[in-house]
């Protein structure tokens, strides 16, 4: 596909973009784009083409794109500021989904959402490597050679921060609901 779009197949790259947007845009909204995430995808697109002809020969697109995503991303929350977007972030993720969805017991509903914000906190609480590996690993659902493309880091480096990540993870949401269980009946 991209030898036809250095070819100047105009249509072949807008089949990249069509397949490509949604975790574009998943990227772009997990690193804090918040309400920019369209316009940094933009971006990110017109810089991706700008740049195929450094695309190495054989390497996966996605992955590439993904770190183009995220770099945009980053300039854009940098000039923007981290509350702002964190807040962002987290409305977004909300957004489009129903308050409690139809047919939906609302006492799950309200455990769901409490669950995903702690989620959130605890992903906010993770060190940058740490929080990258786990939004482009789970988030971005890419398997580990996509991950490591993506971040420029090697493999077991992935593996092994993924593994900390996880663990980190595990202990911020085990203290949550330790701490909720010490909670005075209420």
């Amino acid at each position: 596909m991209i030898a036809r779009v250095r070819a100047g197949e105009a249509e072949a790259y807008a089949t990249l973009v069509r397949a490509h947007t949604a975790v574009a845009l998943r990227a772009a909204v997990a690193y804090g784009a918040g309400a920019e995430a369209e316009d940094v995808v933009q971006q990110a697109f017109f810089k991706a083409y700008r740049s195929l002809g450094r695309f190495r020969d054989g390497a996966a697109f996605r992955p590439w794109l993904l770190r183009i995503v995220v770099n945009e991303t980053r300039n854009t929350v940098r000039s923007a500021g981290r509350q702002r977007a964190v807040a962002g972030r987290e409305a977004e993720l909300l957004s489009g989904e129903p308050l409690i969805p139809d047919g939906a017991d609302p006492a799950v509903a309200a455990e769901e959402g409490e669950r995903r914000r702690r989620l959130l906190a605890a992903l906010d609480g993770l060190g940058e490597d740490h929080r990258q590996v786990v939004i482009h690993r789970y988030l971005l659902e890419l398997d580990e050679t996509e991950t490591a493309e993506a971040l420029g880091w090697p493999r077991g480096t992935v593996k092994s921060r993924l593994s900390r990540a996880l663990k980190k993870l595990g202990l911020a949401l085990e203290g949550g609901d330790e701490h909720e269980g010490r909670r005075a009946p209420g």
